[in-house]
């Protein structure tokens, strides 16, 4: 009779126990529907283009509210976003700069980098310099050294 009861309770508790998970599985499943319907914040692209489609199927009837609100978003993101982002070649330009300012005309990348960083106040990374040092040799602009890290202006090949 005591193991009959035990057995019981068990069995009451193992089904309580799965009752609850799936409660809380179907809790969790349709949080991650709400916030995969929900926009992305900071981006452009609308989050429904992304989600699959069985997923926008079944969206909140109040969907349509919301792409208004995120055009107001974006458009108020883009002229920050335009402000912040170099023109193209700057790096370049910039880098250049640096070796005509150099009193042998010659440095290592690492010194471009410091030389950015005290007298133009910029930062650099070191694969954006080498990007922009490889440009500016394409354009004859300058050399690599024999010694093969140092790197030399030659002169901007436009001008005339």
């Amino acid at each position: 009779m005591a193991k009959t009861a035990l057995t019981q309770l068990q069995d009451q508790i193992e089904a309580i126990r799965k009752e609850a998970y799936a409660a809380g599985y179907a809790a969790a499943m349709q949080a991650i529907r709400e916030f995969a319907g929900r926009p992305a914040v900071g981006t452009r692209a609308a989050a429904p283009a992304r989600t699959p489609a069985r997923t926008r199927a079944r969206a909140p009837a109040a969907a349509p509210a919301k792409p208004a609100a995120r055009t107001r978003r974006r458009a108020a993101a883009k002229p920050a976003a335009a402000g912040r982002r170099p023109q193209r070649g700057t790096n370049a330009r910039l880098i250049a700069e640096v070796l005509k300012a150099m009193p042998s005309g010659t440095a290592r990348p690492a010194e471009i980098r410091s030389a950015l960083q005290r007298e133009k106040g910029i930062q650099m990374a070191f694969t954006s310099i080498r990007h922009a040092l490889g440009q500016l040799a394409t354009r004859h602009e300058v050399e690599a050294i024999a010694d093969g890290k140092s790197w030399r202006y030659l002169g901007s090949s436009s001008a005339a």
